[in-house]
């Protein structure tokens, strides 16, 4: 059974940093795309940044270019997302997710594997 645990949310005022991590079990993600998304209150789930399996090229809504750098570590099977300069509009759960195969890296329907999500907030 395919697993996606986050941690690392919480609360955080606005300038400040957070590194969320997110582990995977039960599969190895050797192929396909590794991303995160976010949710907030009253709003559809939206495309943050994704990585390719390798590590090789990254992807990031434009939002958060220059803000925020995802990673990852295909021997621990774990994938990161240093969130650094917040704001306020970052807040939101934020969930890992992975595709088993390539498709697009930005459409939430591509993806096969969800986490359970980790809140973020940013005070002002």
């Amino acid at each position: 059974q395919v697993q996606l645990v986050e941690s690392g949310g919480g609360l955080v005022q606005t300038g400040g940093s957070l590194r969320l991590s997110c582990a995977a079990s039960g599969h190895t993600f050797n192929n396909g795309y590794k991303g995160w998304f976010r949710q907030a209150p009253g709003k559809e789930r939206e495309y943050v940044a994704a990585i390719n399996w390798s590590g090789s090229n990254t992807y990031y809504t434009e939002s958060v270019r220059g803000r925020f750098t995802i990673s990852t570590d295909n021997a621990k099977n774990m994938v990161y997302l240093q969130m650094n300069s917040l704001k306020p509009e970052d807040t939101a759960v934020y969930y890992c997710a992975a595709a088993s195969y390539s498709r697009t890296y930005f459409y939430s329907g591509d993806y096969d594997y969800w986490g359970q999500g980790t809140q973020v907030t940013v005070s002002s």
